[in-house]
């Protein structure tokens, strides 16, 4: 039991945010930036990314299309990507999925046809998606069960937060003053968006440098298995081993819901349903990456001090409420509390990895993170083309009114069923046969 003396110095060094940077291992803080980086290209293009393709062309069914096939890959290679992050660490994956990254943005700056485009949202989804796992993993292990909301949050907040909040100002600001689009107006010709991918490419660049050049070659499972083991085996042992697990791989398919249904279709629906503007467009992502900025790592060290579920259910609510006031606002100047309310999804997501990551031992996390990775995506893809078809046929209010209702009857219940991680101990010997 912590005494009396303990707890302030722990109050102290949990808002001394430089002297917890320096604490942490280096592969994490080489995550940290690169992940930065990635977000401040992805802001960039965020507000303008669905509204390209559309002016290009695809409808918004097509667009839910390619969302689809993008996730339906990622369900497929998601498990072997977990068991050759167990088995043969991070970073040849890391680097892959950057290479990936890379493509897509200059598949995007080059497409002269929709199609062209659209293989760039695929390979993106692609990329992103790789990357991201090898970065849940990296967070998984080199930050300790106390901290490990708070790094996961410093990562999102105040690192990927902030310049995920430069990021939509500087493109907002390039297509008015450089491109000439009116502040006022929302863009109607894809030209205009066309050189932000290139911006992109070269952000991109650096990242992958940096992985190569400065993240050491990590390992986790206590040897490198000379025999192979059974993927499928392995993600059905998984979920036996404890309900717990199959109970959270609901809670993910369902989690993934917002970047499958509401990330593609926010910016289109305040463009062409809000009347929204450029700068307006801009200036929603923007907020949504303050909120990250401003509320984050607090939200973390809540997280970390009270709990896991408490501080997932308060994220999730407020992004609810933000949906919300986005389906019944008739004024665009709401939509920047819609910006503010989206942050809380983007704070979310880390409490909801923190989750994840300590519900199995260390050992298998990649081969768990696989297994969740093919339920959510393929539950994402399923959603992600069904979406396209709702909007351009019943409207696309129903598209958001659907997040909500899994929200509220399917995703809040199963959380509140779980254990609070930030005390659970792991039964390992459920899990011993996969340890071997």
């Amino acid at each position: 039991m912590a005494t009396t003396t303990q707890q302030p110095q722990k109050q102290g060094s949990d808002l001394n945010i430089l002297a917890f940077w320096k604490a942490q291992q280096i592969p994490w803080r080489i995550t940290v930036i690169r992940t930065s980086l990635e977000r401040l290209a992805y802001k960039m293009l965020l507000p303008y990314l669905s509204l390209y393709i559309i002016l290009m062309g695809a409808t918004k069914t097509q667009l839910g299309f390619i969302t689809s096939a993008g996730l339906l890959l990622m369900a497929f290679i998601g498990p072997a990507l977990g068991n050759l992050i167990d088995t043969k660490g991070p970073k040849r994956a890391y680097i892959f999925g950057i290479c990936i990254l890379i493509g897509s943005y200059l598949a995007f700056g080059g497409a002269r046809v929709w199609q062209v485009a659209a293989l760039g949202m695929f390979l993106h989804q692609v990329g992103a998606g790789v990357g991201t796992a090898s970065c849940a993993s990296i967070c998984g292990n080199c930050l300790a069960s106390c901290d490990r909301a708070k790094g996961m949050l410093v990562c999102e907040s105040l690192a990927a937060g902030l310049l995920g909040m430069v990021g939509p100002m500087i493109s907002g600001w390039f297509l008015v003053n450089v491109m000439g689009v009116g502040a006022n107006e929302t863009p109607t010709d894809p030209e205009t968006i066309r050189p932000l991918f290139f911006i992109a490419v070269g952000i991109t660049i650096v990242t992958l440098l940096l992985v190569i050049f400065k993240l050491e070659d990590l390992r986790w499972s206590g040897s490198v298995k000379k025999e192979k083991r059974s993927i499928l085996k392995d993600g059905m042992a998984i979920l036996k081993a404890d309900k717990n697990c199959r109970k959270w791989v609901l809670c993910a398919a369902i989690s993934n819901v917002p970047y499958t249904m509401i990330v593609p279709y926010v910016q289109v629906f305040a463009a062409q349903e809000k009347g929204a503007s450029a700068s307006e467009l801009a200036a929603i992502a923007t907020a949504t990456a303050l909120t990250s900025v401003i509320c984050g790592y607090f939200v973390g060290i809540l997280s970390d001090r009270y709990g896991r579920k408490k501080t997932l259910l308060a994220t999730i609510l407020m992004y609810m409420l933000g949906i919300a006031v986005l389906l019944v606002s008739k004024s665009t100047k709401l939509l920047i509390f819609v910006g503010l309310m989206s942050g809380f999804q983007e704070i979310g997501a880390p409490v909801s990895g923190a989750i994840q990551n300590e519900l199995v031992p260390r050992q298998i996390m990649g081969r768990w993170q696989g297994v969740v990775r093919f339920f959510s995506s393929m539950f994402g893809a399923f959603l992600a083309a069904v979406a396209g078809i709702i909007y351009d046929t019943l409207g696309g209010q129903w598209v958001f009114i659907i997040y909500l209702a899994c929200e509220a009857f399917l995703r809040i219940p199963l959380l509140m069923s779980l254990p609070e991680t930030l005390t659970y101990q792991v039964d390992e010997s459920k899990f011993a046969d996969l340890m071997n």
